[in-house]
């Protein structure tokens, strides 16, 4: 008997053994780590480092304050426009931050003793071509060279692209050890490595990872071109212009800005995707400049209720808010239509379009997937050149339409008159309907109208005058939002309003 118990014992604790490491083997499969180990930078950094350079620049005597705005990454918002501060490395220069000058180019001239700064770049040809940030070479009067080896070069400029913040340089040297461009762009989460010279510290080595893809920045001219890179490198003042690497010792990128409160690195940082610095870098060797495509379109984001009002199943593509007159836009896409794809390419954000139309050379044939009237179709478009001139790619600003005839408040909370023959002419609208009161609580004051705004579309429908903008108010359907058009400080807005 207590042979029989003891075998049955025996059984039961080897069923039972073997039932825990069955237990332990499938946890540790469930618990294998994605992630093993970190990456050892020292053969990168040991292949790359030579290829890497110091840049120095001087400026001295009269200098002409540059055209705010002219270039679109060197912050200019009003401050209670800009949600964050995205600043280059050069802190408070009056020449990178002038002062508003009301839509004209600023000629004054300062006085300005010598000075320096400082950023890096990397040779990109053995004869001596170096790519760096234009913002550190801009208006530079001499540019100092330090190579790795101690060699020191006076370069010059080849050319600049201010729109993508990118600028090429020569010195006169041979057999210069290279780097090469990524023909992939990196992933999200992605190891990516930075060499620079921060605050001076010659060929310091940081890295981090890739935190996102296509992060659009803002800018006084709403000229949008590049779908940065955002990385959590620890990048600082001397670090503009440097490479951003990936495990290969690839460039992927080319750093240049940072967020920041302080003047230094908070956690996030921007780099210029590698595959839009080829581009720029083939055309500034060609002809010292760079020519972009040009569609003449205000645009803006769909949100969830404006993706409603106009009948998509969710947000996405870009909301054309006003076609810049004598643009290639005009007579083929409308105010209203959104833009869901151009040349195959999906249009997630608005941000997005400036990113493709940019890239897209001038004089190319363009399809766009729009959507109009609920409708989907195709419109094919010639692309134009970007115009140099900012006030060439905008509507105008700063319009004050009188004020007529009084009229009573209406469903919407809305007391509006029809706008005179100068506003329309300088909003560049064909009519429209002046706001003069907006009663408290009511659907217009939701939807933040205030007097001055100029409604020029109301539920899809075009609004030329008082008339029309009372009989679509009957029209409108309650309970739904309704797409709405108006501008605000010369800029075309759309919104929603909702009718109880």
């Amino acid at each position: 008997m207590k042979s029989e118990l003891s075998r049955r014992n025996k059984k039961i604790v080897g069923v039972s053994l073997s039932i825990v490491l069955s237990c332990l083997m499938w946890g540790n499969l469930y618990a294998a780590p994605l992630v093993s180990g970190l990456p050892d930078f020292t053969e990168l950094v040991e292949k790359v480092s030579p290829s890497v350079v110091k840049i120095q620049t001087e400026y001295t005597g009269k200098n002409k304050l540059s055209q705010r705005g002219a270039n679109p990454q060197i912050p200019s918002m009003p401050d209670q426009q800009m949600p964050e501060i995205f600043r280059h490395f050069f802190g408070d220069d009056p020449r990178f931050y002038p002062q508003p000058f009301n839509g004209q180019p600023d000629n004054r001239t300062y006085e300005q003793p010598p000075r320096q700064a400082m950023g890096s770049g990397f040779v990109i040809a053995a004869d001596g071509y170096i790519l760096t940030n234009n913002h550190v070479v801009e208006n530079a009067d001499k540019i100092t060279v330090d190579l790795n080896d101690g060699d020191e070069y006076t370069a010059v400029l080849v050319g600049t692209d201010p729109r993508s913040d990118l600028a090429l340089i020569k010195i006169d040297a041979k057999n210069l050890p290279t780097v090469n461009f990524s023909k992939t762009n990196p992933k999200v989460g992605e190891w990516v490595l930075a060499i620079g010279s921060p605050f001076g510290l010659d060929y310091s080595v940081s890295a981090g990872i890739v935190s996102a893809m296509g992060r659009s920045l803002p800018s006084e001219d709403n000229s949008n071109y590049i779908p940065f890179i955002q990385t959590d490198v620890a990048i600082n003042p001397g670090n503009s212009g440097g490479p951003l690497l990936n495990l290969s010792g690839e460039v992927v990128g080319i750093n240049s800005q940072i967020f920041t409160r302080s003047g230094g690195y908070m956690g996030l940082s921007f780099a210029i995707p590698a595959d839009l610095a080829v581009s720029v870098v083939a055309q500034l060797r060609d002809k010292g400049f760079v020519s972009r495509g040009w569609l003449g379109v205000s645009i803006q984001d769909v949100d969830k209720d404006l993706a409603s009002s106009f009948g998509l199943d969710k947000p996405h593509g870009a909301l054309v808010a006003q076609l810049v007159p004598n643009s290639p836009s005009q007579g083929l896409l409308q105010d209203g239509d959104i833009i869901l794809a151009f040349n195959g390419n999906d249009i997630k954000k608005s941000g997005d379009l400036p990113h493709f139309v940019g890239a897209t050379p001038a004089g190319t044939s363009a399809i766009l997937k729009v959507l109009r009237d609920r409708s989907e179709k195709m419109v094919t478009v010639k692309l134009g050149e970007l115009p140099d001139d900012p006030a060439q790619q905008t509507i105008g600003k700063n319009a004050k339409p009188s004020i007529a005839n009084p009229a009573e408040a209406n469903a919407l909370g809305l007391v509006v008159e029809t706008v005179d023959a100068a506003a329309r002419k300088q909003l560049n609208i064909n009519g429209g309907v002046v706001v003069r009161e907006v009663t408290p609580d009511s659907p217009a004051e939701a939807t933040g109208l205030v007097p001055g705004d100029v409604i020029t579309q109301l539920g899809l429908v075009a609004i030329n005058n008082e008339t029309d903008f009372k009989k679509q108010c009957g029209l409108l359907q309650k309970g739904s939002p309704q797409a709405i058009r108006f501008f605000r400080g010369g800029q075309p807005v759309f919104r929603t309003i909702l009718i109880k």
